[in-house]
């Protein structure tokens, strides 16, 4: 990776099946990304505990998302592929980090509060931290860009802002990050609820599509996806199922809003759902079968992880080190 490059870090949670929305908000940018910057891109199990897991099913995720991530375009030549776990600085600098957030920033963070009343009987320490978590895995590469939704500019703002005190505190430690959000394709929204983000943690499995559904599944969930009763393909606001599948057809053909709406002149939702149906299915067809494949090769996944896992850890032990020597932690040869 060449060192005059722009740093970008980003990670998924590999708690359940990537959905759609994932991949055309984000991974399917990452693929393009990984050209013009220097990439890092990690499974970020560590964020996962904060939900109880069962174990042997976790590992399984987090092998199966990283094989996922390779099967999607992410070389492993261009990028650094890594479990979050697997490189310790990540919650070394957590806790130190911890120490120069406040409270009351932690207090302002929305997802937390909607996280809380998801899961009211397990309130742990780690869930409201858990922008800090981010935070450390952010500084740690003196990352330029992180790629982000919607929903977590949030977290990318606190990030900031401790990095900003901290820099303020003891001189230019930290790159300062800048959100990169593209502009097609950000937010996929659920097919039940277009009003909310499509989301694999949604109680209602016809709300989202995961990248490993079968056609059938697929035909199945787009057929009954929320519209309206006009049956008339126009991207309005007050036709958010329709503007939704219009957006999800644009991400995947990359034809424009304008030229769909020409396509389907005098065509009803069916025919329309039918063909959105179709374009995701060839899409996601390729992904699935590369996936298979390189899960039958354990030694070469495992490889990429650890190879990628080593090199992960000296860029962030030097950012680390720099940190603890001007907290003032006494080095190991004091």
């Amino acid at each position: 990776m060449l060192q005059d490059k722009k740093v970008i870090f980003s990670g998924a949670q590999p708690s359940g099946q990537l959905t759609l929305g994932n991949y055309l908000g984000a991974i399917k940018n990452w693929a393009v990304l990984q050209y013009d910057y220097r990439c890092i891109y990690c499974v970020v199990d560590l964020h996962s505990l904060t939900v109880r897991q069962d174990p042997n099913e976790f590992r399984k995720n987090c092998l199966e998302l990283m094989a996922l991530y390779i099967a999607c375009g992410l070389d492993p030549n261009l990028n650094l592929l890594f479990f979050q776990s697997h490189v310790s600085t990540h919650a070394e600098l957590n806790w130190i980090l911890n120490c120069f957030t406040y409270m009351g920033e932690l207090n302002r963070m929305t997802q937390f509060k909607e996280k809380s009343q998801e899961h009211p009987d397990n309130l742990n320490a780690g869930l409201y931290t858990y922008p800090v978590l981010m935070a450390a895995d952010i500084l740690l590469y003196q990352t330029d860009l992180v790629p982000v939704g919607y929903d977590q500019k949030q977290h990318l703002e606190l990030c900031r802002d401790i990095a900003l005190r901290f820099n303020h505190i003891y001189g230019e430690t930290f790159t300062v990050p800048e959100a990169y959000i593209p502009k097609a394709g950000a937010r996929i929204m659920s097919l039940q609820n277009p009003c909310r983000k499509m989301s694999k943690s949604d109680d209602d499995s016809n709300a989202y599509i995961t990248l490993m559904d079968t056609p059938d599944v697929i035909k199945r969930k787009i057929k009954r996806s929320v519209t309206d009763s006009e049956n008339l393909i126009q991207y309005r606001d007050d036709k958010p199922g329709i503007q939704n599948l219009m957006t999800i057809y644009s991400c995947i053909t990359d034809k424009c809003i304008a030229d769909i709406e020409e396509e389907f002149i005098g065509k009803g939702y069916g025919s329309f759902k039918g063909a959105v149906s179709d374009v995701i299915i060839e899409t996601l067809r390729p992904i699935q079968e590369k996936q298979r494949d390189i899960l039958k090769d354990k030694q070469y996944i495992m490889g990429i992880i650890k190879d990628s896992s080593e090199k992960a850890y000296d860029i962030s032990a030097r950012t680390l080190s720099k940190v603890k020597r001007k907290v003032g932690l006494a080095p190991r040869d004091f």
